[in-house]
């Protein structure tokens, strides 16, 4: 087993980092240059998001296939062939001719992107120590959020400097030299077992998950809230690139910086979340996002931006919350209903742009916040729904006094 602070800790756990900061990088690569896509394709700001939305599309439905496969097939050869197909697709992109083409190919690379984040996290549980796997797993996760901001800003800076054609160039020489550094550092898997392949299994344990309510609202309420943050923050890139802001797409991708709200909020919400019960935290996360968006709505830039930072403080530490309430109530086979968690969340994401769409043709972005508000109240409901079912289990006062118990 792979110990905590050892060499090869370090040397896997930064492959695994590195690998997670490509993938991520590369789906959300084209937010910050949704406008001009609309300008030179001549497609609308929809059609213009679907260049993101399919991506994670793709993603997310192909989370059903990879964890199973992996048990029958190992989990770092398909997490190294995914991550080199899916990255060298990018050199495709650079002399797409159409549109369609290009969201064509974003699909392709969604499905193969998708091979790592379905996986790592299986490797990490059967090759770290137990007193290796938190800190692991964390390394990861700030991973993903780097690589989310890396390629926003990376791909709005090039675009301004030169075109967006050039950043898609650049991205696909990075990618290959990180690949070569990942499968380099990545250690061969030793105590992977390979189960027979049962996909009438999988699919029974995804079906007593769903059916199960205290998961069920979890899902939802995953999924609806990146359904939204997805959602505002392709439309934020329209408001602020025309009047009478007027924002070039460099500074569009630098919007992107307010994600490190984010990663302080998951941080403090897991230590916040044993103090108190976990349906007051995604209430908590509810309410910044709430506020958040009503400040929006102040006609400056600076408004705006301080508005995406609670957005982005709120929603992830939400977030991270749900996800650890579907940890804990999973009695069985933990594995798929934390991966059908991420499946409704990317799914979700996937789909916010076809539902604020129309709020952004009627009102602008006064109509996008309405449209959120009324999702908020949905989950709201939902995380009522999960207080009621809390508040009879009693299960965090239990966490409450473990923690108490090992403070002592």
């Amino acid at each position: 087993m792979i110990e905590a602070r050892t060499r090869t800790f370090w040397t896997t756990t930064i492959a695994l980092s590195i690998g997670s900061l490509v993938i991520f990088a590369n789906v959300y690569f084209t937010q910050p240059i949704l406008p001009v896509f609309t300008e030179e394709f001549g497609v609308t700001p929809l059609e213009s998001s679907m260049s993101v939305s399919l991506v994670i599309l793709a993603l997310g439905l192909s989370l059903f296939f990879y964890g199973p496969l992996s048990d029958s097939y190992g989990r770092r050869g398909i997490m190294i062939i995914t991550m080199l197909l899916g990255t060298l697709l990018t050199f495709t992109l650079v002399i797409v001719p159409s549109f369609k083409l290009l969201l064509l190919i974003r699909i392709f690379q969604g499905v193969l992107l998708a091979g790592l984040p379905s996986l790592a996290l299986a490797y990490i549980g059967e090759e770290y120590s137990s007193n290796s796997i938190a800190i692991a797993i964390g390394l990861l996760i700030s991973g993903n959020t780097i690589g989310g901001m890396f390629g926003r800003i990376f791909s709005g800076t090039i675009t301004d400097l030169y075109s967006w054609r050039t950043a898609f160039l650049l991205m696909g020489c990075i990618n290959v030299i990180l690949s070569i550094v990942f499968i380099l550092l990545l250690r061969k898997s030793r105590n992977f077992k390979p189960k027979p392949f049962n996909w009438k299994e999988a699919m029974q344990n995804y079906k007593g998950h769903i059916l199960n309510k205290e998961l069920r609202f979890a899902y939802i309420i995953g999924g609806l809230h990146f359904f939204l943050f997805v959602g505002h923050f392709n439309y934020v890139t329209f408001l602020l690139s025309k009047p009478p802001y007027n924002l070039p797409s460099t500074w569009l991708g630098l919007l992107f910086l307010t994600y490190l709200a984010g990663t302080f909020s998951s941080s403090i919400a897991g230590k916040v979340s044993l103090r108190i019960q976990k349906t007051y935290c995604i209430a908590i996360g509810i309410g910044i996002m709430v506020i958040g968006f009503a400040v929006t709505l102040i006609p400056s830039v600076f408004a705006i931006i301080l508005g995406l930072l609670l957005n982005c403080f709120g929603f992830f530490f939400a977030h991270s919350t749900a996800s650890s309430w579907v940890s804990k109530r999973a009695f069985y086979s933990k594995a798929s209903a934390s991966g059908l968690y991420l499946i409704s969340y990317y799914i979700g994401g996937s789909l916010g742009p076809f539902y604020l769409d129309p709020f952004w043709n009627w009102m602008g972005w006064g109509g996008i916040v309405l449209g959120c508000y009324i999702v908020l109240g949905i989950t709201l409901y939902c995380t009522r729904a999960l207080y009621k079912i809390e508040r009879n289990i009693g299960g965090d006062r239990v966490e409450k006094r473990e923690l108490s118990y090992h403070s002592r």
